[in-house]
C-alpha cells in the first residue's frame, strides 16, 4: 500500500487573461490535497478506481475508451503512455479539495492518480511527462485550459506562467499572508472560459483591452512580490484585478460581497481566484487580522476559510 498526493492551487493574478497569452501568477495550496492509495489487488481482478466518500467504483480497461470520465481517461493515458496493460491494482481516491471551488480539484486528482498508477507500473511519472498527461485531462474538464492549474499542481511550486512557455519560479521579497475562502458556490470553469470566449469573439477590441489590463497588472504584481516593497499597492492591484474580472462577467454578487467584507475588516486587497461566478477567493492580509477577517467573510456567506503563507 502506497499513498500519492497532489495539492490544490490558487491563482493570485491573471485568471482568464492567461488563456489569451497574458501572464498569471499562481501558487500551490497544500492545506488541501488529493490523495490516492494504491493497493495490490487479487490476480486477474484488473484495475479499479474507488472513492469511499462517493461510493464510486470504476473498472479500467484499454478496450473501452471512456473519454467522458476523467478518472478512467487519466488511467488510460498512463497505460498508453507507458504501453502497459492494466495491472491488478486498486486506486482509492480521497480529496478534501472542494469540487467546482476554483482550487484545481480535477488537476490535483489526475496528478495523484497518475503518480500512483505509474509508480505501481514501475515507471513513475513526474515533471514534464506527468504535466503533459494531466493537461490532457484538463482539456476534458475545461475545454481550452491555459495549463496553469496542472503546471502549479504537478510541480508544487509558485509560478509566473505564460501559456506556451516554460513556467518561471519567482522570488518573494517578503512573506505574504493570504486568507483563502471557499464561497460555498460551485461553478464550472469550462462554462466561464467559454462565456468569456464568446464575449471576446463578439467584441474583440473591447475585451482584448480588458485582458491586456489584467496582463499589465499581473506584471506589476510580480515586481511588487519580488521586491516586497508595498503590500498596500499589491492589495490595490488585487482589487483592480477583481474589478476587471467583473467586467469579464465572471464575478458574482456573492463574490463581490465577500471581497468587500474582507476589505472592510482591513484586508489590503481581495479578489476571486480561478474560474469565478463562485468557487474561491483570496484576500491579502496582516496575520494578526486573520481571525476578524475570516469571521467577517463567514458572516458574509463564505463556507470555509484557510490561511496561506507565500514565502
Amino acid at each position: 500500500m502506497n499513498t500519492y498526493s497532489a495539492p490544490a492551487k490558487v491563482i493570485l493574478f491573471g485568471e482568464h487573461a492567461v488563456v489569451y497569452g497574458e501572464p498569471a501568477i499562481a501558487a500551490p495550496f497544500n492545506t488541501l490535497q488529493a490523495q490516492v492509495i494504491a493497493t495490490p489487488a487479487p490476480p486477474d481482478s484488473g484495475l479499479s478506481i474507488i472513492s469511499p466518500a462517493s461510493s464510486l467504483r470504476l473498472h479500467v480497461t484499454l478496450a473501452n475508451d471512456t473519454a467522458d470520465n476523467a478518472l478512467i481517461y487519466a488511467a488510460q493515458l498512463v497505460l498508453k503512455a507507458l504501453t502497459k496493460p492494466p495491472p491488478d491494482l486498486t486506486l482509492e481516491l480521497h480529496s478534501n479539495i472542494p469540487i467546482g471551488g476554483g482550487f484545481g480539484s480535477g488537476a490535483a486528482v489526475s496528478a495523484a492518480l497518475m503518480r500512483a498508477l505509474s509508480a505501481a507500473l514501475g515507471e513513475p511519472l513526474d515533471g514534464e511527462a506527468l504535466n503533459a498527461l494531466v493537461y490532457q485531462v484538463e482539456k476534458l474538464h475545461h475545454g481550452t485550459p491555459s495549463g496553469i492549474d496542472n503546471t502549479v499542481i504537478v510541480y508544487n511550486q509558485p509560478v509566473y506562467f505564460v501559456r506556451g512557455t516554460a513556467p518561471q519560479r519567482f522570488q518573494v521579497g517578503t512573506p505574504l499572508t493570504f486568507l483563502v475562502a471557499d464561497s460555498g458556490v460551485s461553478a464550472s470553469t469550462r462554462e466561464t472560459v467559454s462565456d468569456v470566449r464568446r464575449l471576446y469573439t463578439r467584441d474583440q477590441a473591447h475585451y482584448s483591452a480588458i485582458i491586456g489590463e489584467i496582463g499589465n497588472l499581473t506584471r506589476a504584481a510580480r515586481t511588487l512580490i519580488e521586491s516586497g516593497e508595498s503590500l498596500t499597492e499589491l492589495g490595490e492591484l488585487m482589487n483592480t484585478n477583481h474589478s476587471l474580472l467583473r467586467a469579464l462577467t465572471v464575478s458574482s454578487a456573492h463574490l463581490d460581497r465577500l471581497c468587500a467584507a474582507a476589505r472592510r475588516q482591513g484586508a489590503y486587497g481581495a479578489k476571486l481566484s480561478g474560474g469565478g461566478r463562485g468557487g474561491s477567493l483570496i484576500a491579502l492580509i496582516e496575520p494578526d487580522l486573520a481571525q476578524s477577517i475570516s469571521a467577517a467573510m463567514r458572516d458574509a456567506g463564505a463556507a470555509q476559510t484557510w490561511l496561506m503563507r507565500l514565502e
